[in-house]
């Protein structure tokens, strides 16, 4: 299982927040923060080595103020989107992660298991864990009869199972036989106060499935690495 922080984006928004209320706000002063965000951070929202250091200086000063009260005022951080794709969860762990699509605003597309084929595959996790029965009478060297007659009725050997032969290649009764163990792969949107709520519900230290876990915590390693300030003890004390 593989986790791909794509872009980190809105962070200009988010300084510009808090500028609004007390009516601080310029045009020219919004313009000078895309500016500067634009000369320290890349393409993907990370923040560039490359930066001046008194880019950087300003930066810093914006973001160490906007982590103070955008923990309490989580309105603020809700500007800031992270773009996410994992590769591999297993399927039982990405219902798992399905649970948060309201966090997500509903922005999550998987892999599905009404358009795509899967065969014996298992999630890196599970792979020496468990081996499908199917496999497991192979590797006994029992031979699997291609049909069988039950009720009389014909059915055809598929994966995992077996299917009424008339129904062999209609992909909603096919996904029937599929085991949780299988590889998911999706992409989601959470902005960032949402994404709080997700960490602290699926993080190393919680009861999460383990997979889900490392996936969490692949993800939150990388978002740190793009901005530094955002971090396990900033999503731990975002009030959501």
């Amino acid at each position: 299982m593989r986790t791909y922080l794509n872009e980190i984006t809105g962070v200009a928004d988010a300084v510009i927040t808090m500028y609004m209320s007390k009516r601080s706000w310029t045009r020219a002063f919004e313009e000078e923060v895309r500016s500067v965000c634009f000369r320290v951070l890349d393409k993907r929202g990370k923040i560039s080595g490359e930066a001046a250091p008194e880019d950087l200086s300003v930066y810093h000063g914006w973001l160490q103020r906007l982590v103070k009260w955008g923990k309490i005022h989580t309105t603020m951080l809700r500007f800031i989107d992270m773009s996410v794709t994992v590769e591999g969860l297993h399927r039982a762990g990405q219902d798992d992660w399905d649970a948060h699509a309201a966090r997500f605003n509903n922005r999550i597309i998987r892999s599905s298991t009404r358009l795509a084929d899967f065969s014996y595959e298992l999630s890196e996790w599970y792979a020496s864990k468990i081996i499908p029965t199917d496999l497991a009478l192979t590797h006994l060297g029992l031979k699997i009869p291609d049909t069988i007659s039950v009720d009389g009725l014909l059915y055809k050997k598929a994966v995992n199972g077996y299917i009424r032969d008339d129904m062999s290649d209609d992909p909603d009764v096919k996904r029937g036989l599929y085991m949780l163990s299988i590889p998911s792969n999706f992409i989601f949107k959470v902005n960032m106060t949402e994404w709080a709520h997700v960490f602290k519900e699926r993080n190393a230290g919680g009861n999460a499935n383990p997979e889900v876990k490392l996936c969490c915590e692949s993800i939150a390693d990388q978002i740190e690495s793009f901005q530094p300030l955002f971090n396990r003890k900033l999503f731990l004390d975002i009030k959501n």
